[in-house]
């Protein structure tokens, strides 16, 4: 299901027309944007003009993807609070840097871009703070208690990202990426709304936006993929490039028999027919242990690779299959990457390397003479005989088809090698090997006429071997190859368009999680279909720049990324903050985020390397999880500060249950970009304690309609997970805390309700479980005369916990009395069985 929209719901048809030709945004004579007369930047140039959201022709409304009647009469009678920035300069250009006004002394939160595919959170209270490729900005208003955002769009061709000027300018950089395409008039090429709700202005701005451009759809009117609610096992780290099937077949075996049945299986990178331009054309390459190899390899046919085409069906059902030792692979792994060095450093020296081995590809299983050969669909179709817990197998493809995209004369498709040309505002971002592969071996683009055919012949292959979704990266290397194609954002129409009626066609519409993509263009141009992609960069279990301190430190970094990408990323997709392993040193670390981030939980474990303890706090035993009903957030006191190095800061994320709300505090203190060298990097000096609190005002109630009356609770109980303690506190109350580095807690936050006179109850959900709040499926109190009761639904097995004022007369589960304890400051509690999957029905009386 879509989740519920929180706009007014008035189904009637709307035309643009009826929007208010006002904004409260204006452009004084004297050069001033200024929100309800409160100036926002200063010295604005004569050639930036400011338009009423109604005064800037929309999409049409014959448009196939036009908004809802309910959103387009909320855009409407919201209209006032946005205004669109344009500008016009005397020479058409294909990319202009273009002052819009100097900021000053005004707090902001800007997400930018450190990559080329990733993006995070930046805070100052000048323009010159601003970092490269900002794609948005939040300015705090606190004149009028408000917030404002300013939002570089699309524009016909032209694509907008934010750039730092010198003495506090804001500078909107305007490309095409290619030299034949150039504009000088631009009527709608940046953003700007208002609103007195942070939360509620991310979400109105971009509705607006959506009405706008009429090119993409926000969240709430798609459906997520299915693995959303569901625990799942990613073959990256266990494997990297040498995964094949036997160490696939382990991998799933493991979890299953320890009673964590993955729902769902992604083969990662490693699957696919890849080779590099000097290596036979039709052949896979040998050559892909050296650091980046798969970076300069381009696919070739649209079929999975040697190690995968070689399964023959009920291989590994039979008695004998092979095994797999984890130590072993690693061994030869290690072997393979010492001798690929080894022969690196010949070859640079001029040397010989004849006399080595030549590289082999890890494989174990035999093929047995005439026996037909059954590949990824036999593979498939055995998992799913052998684990019938097992719903989707996803697989792994970059966005072009592999990382240097398709190799020209191998497929039917019209195709020839680009030249990788980085844009000028990315020149400043954090080095990246795969950016200098990727420029070194040019992508192998399809005609973007064929972008549909290319996607086709993928997919449904994929999808007639039993494959229920793909995991596509590299998103963004597509703005690099432009030149020839109309321009980044023309060429990006192209594929996506393809990619999604692909998508539609192979995969239910939303079998698909997108990677490597947080840039504007992909939300704006990508998401029509698309419904869930990541939103931090990769889990990186340790530093891979030599940092010793990485292992720990990188950990809070990535908890930044995804929480606060997902104030913008989140109006488009389903937040998804990746994957990690179980027994990392800062697993619990991880794991405490994912609990309750309101995606999907999934690990990328070596084979047999695993703490089932810690994902007995998040998994179930029939393998779903207890997701939360929104996507985790910053809380308001966060999101103007700085988590990560300021020396005083707690990441604080919200997230709503049915019947609750979740406070999640981390200590991710220690690390954190560094703008004069452009990488991201230790403050050791910052990974020390950090003090903060925690109230129920921490949660925005408001941001589901189920959750909303409870901002009127007279009393909460609040249970601090990690510290097993149960209390009770007024609104506004604080809960003051203090967190050693990269450690946290979870505060279950549950309204008190009043059920007679002198009779409280408050439903907290499984203590075991780090989302205990999500295990309440459903709640009801009453009373008839002097006996009161609860009703609940429960998800899952453990210890239940609940405050009641006064001992219950009985509890009742799934019809029967159990025991249960009580004690005299109102901690209730009773265990509650698993029964197959399906919720326990709770009966409390009191009398």
């Amino acid at each position: 299901m879509a989740p519920p929209n929180l706009f007014t719901e008035i189904h009637s048809h709307n035309s643009l027309k009826e929007g208010v030709s006002t904004s409260r945004f204006s452009l004084s004579p004297k050069g001033e944007i200024s929100v309800d007369g409160v100036t926002l930047l200063s010295d604005v140039p004569n050639n930036v003009k400011l338009s009423a959201f109604s005064s800037i022709p929309h999409f049409s409304d014959d448009d196939d993807s036009k908004p809802p009647d309910y959103m387009l009469k909320s855009v409407l009678s919201k209209s006032e609070n946005g205004a669109f920035l344009g500008l016009s300069v005397r020479e058409p250009q294909d990319r202009i840097l273009n002052p819009i006004g100097k900021l000053l002394n005004r707090k902001f939160m800007s997400i930018f871009r450190f990559k080329t595919w990733w993006s995070t959170m930046w805070i100052g209270s000048n323009g010159s703070d601003l970092q490269m490729e900002t794609q948005v900005i939040l300015l705090q208003v606190p004149e009028f208690n408000s917030y404002a955002l300013i939002l570089p769009l699309i524009e016909g061709s032209f694509r907008s990202a934010i750039h730092p000027g010198p003495a506090g300018e804001v500078v909107l950089c305007v490309e095409s990426g290619s030299t034949k395409v150039k504009g000088s008039s631009f009527s709608s090429c940046a953003y700007f709304h208002v609103g007195d709700n942070p939360y509620d202005l991310f979400r109105d701005a971009f509705a607006a936006v959506r009405v706008h451009l009429g090119t993409f759809r926000l969240l709430e009117e798609k459906t997520p993929p299915r693995i959303i609610d569901k625990f799942g096992w990613c073959s990256w780290d266990a494997f990297y490039l040498t995964v094949e099937p036997v160490g696939v077949w382990h991998g799933v075996k493991s979890f299953q028999e320890n009673g964590f049945p993955p729902r769902f299986l992604i083969i990662d990178d490693g699957w696919q027919s890849i080779n590099m331009d000097h290596e036979p054309p039709l052949q896979d390459s040998k050559d892909l242990t050296g650091l980046g190899s798969q970076m300069l390899c381009r696919l070739y046919r649209f079929k999975e690779n040697e190690k995968f085409a070689k399964y023959q069906a009920g291989a590994m059902l039979k008695p004998h299959a092979p095994k797999f030792s984890q130590e072993e692979h690693d061994r030869r792994f290690k072997e393979m990457v010492a001798l690929a060095m080894k022969k690196k450093a010949i070859k640079e020296e001029g040397g010989d390397d004849s006399g080595l081995p030549e590289a082999t590809i890890i494989e174990y299983l035999k093929e047995e003479k005439g026996v037909k050969r059954g590949g990824l669909k036999a593979l498939v179709n055995d998992l799913k005989a052998k684990f019938s817990g097992l719903d989707d197998v996803y697989v792994w493809h970059a966005l072009c088809g592999a990382w240097g995209g398709v190799r020209p004369g191998t497929t039917h498709l019209d195709n020839k090698v680009c030249e990788a040309t980085i844009a000028a505002g990315l020149e400043k971002t954090m080095y990246d090997l795969a950016v200098v592969m990727v420029v070194k071996g040019g992508i192998g683009l399809v005609n973007p006429s064929q972008a549909g055919d290319l996607y086709e012949s993928m997919h449904s292959y994929l999808a007639d071997a039993g494959i229920t979704g793909v995991k596509v990266d590299v998103i963004h290397a597509l703005e690099y190859v432009g030149e020839e194609y109309g321009g980044r954002v023309e060429l990006a129409r192209a594929y996506y368009d393809g990619l999604s009626q692909s998508l539609e066609k192979n995969f239910g519409g939303s079998g698909f999680i997108a990677s490597m993509e947080q840039c504007n263009d992909f939300f704006f141009l990508a998401t029509k279909q698309i419904s869930m992609g990541r939103v931090g960069d990769d889990f990186w279990f340790e530093d891979p720049n030599g940092d010793p301190m990485g292992v720990y430190w990188l950990q809070g970094v990535h908890m930044i990324h995804c929480s606060y990408n997902s104030l913008w990323q989140g109006q488009f997709i389903q937040p998804d903050w990746d994957m990690f392993q179980s027994d990392h040193l800062c697993a619990e670390f991880h794991a405490g985020s994912r609990a309750i981030c309101g995606g999907p939980v999934y690990v990328s474990d070596k084979v047999g390397h695993h703490n089932f303890d810690l994902l007995r706090k998040l998994v179930l035993p029939d393998g779903t999880i207890l997701r939360c009903q929104h996507y985790a957030l910053p809380t308001r006191d966060c999101l103007f500060e700085n988590p990560l190095f300021d020396g005083k800061t707690l990441l604080k994320i919200w997230n709503l249950n049915k019947f609750s709300g979740v406070v999640g505090a981390f200590n991710c203190q220690g690390a954190g970009w560094y703008p004069e060298e452009h990488k991201c990097k230790a403050y050791p000096q910052c990974y020390k304690a950090m003090s903060g609190s925690v109230s129920s005002d921490d949660v925005e109630w408001e941001q589901k309609a189920c959750t909303a009356e409870f901002r009127g609770a007279d009393e909460f109980a609040v249970y601090l997970n990690k510290c097993d303690n149960l209390r009770l506190v007024k609104p506004k109350e604080q809960i003051n805390i203090t967190l050693l580095p990269s450690t946290f807690e979870i505060f279950t936050i549950s309204p008190v309700h009043k059920l007679r006179k002198g009779v409280k109850f408050a439903g907290i959900g499984l203590e075991n479980m780090f989302n205990s709040g999500g295990a309440i499926e459903g709640m009801e109190c009453g009373c008839i005369g002097g006996l009161c009761s609860v009703k609940m639904k429960v998800k899952g097995a453990g210890k239940f916990l609940a405050y009641s004022s006064e001992k219950p007369g009985e509890v009742v589960l799934n019809g029967g009395k159990v025991e249960y304890e009580w004690t005299s400051n109102g901690i209730l509690s009773f265990e509650v069985p698993w029964i197959g999957g399906e919720s326990s029905d709770v009966l409390i009386l009191i009398h």
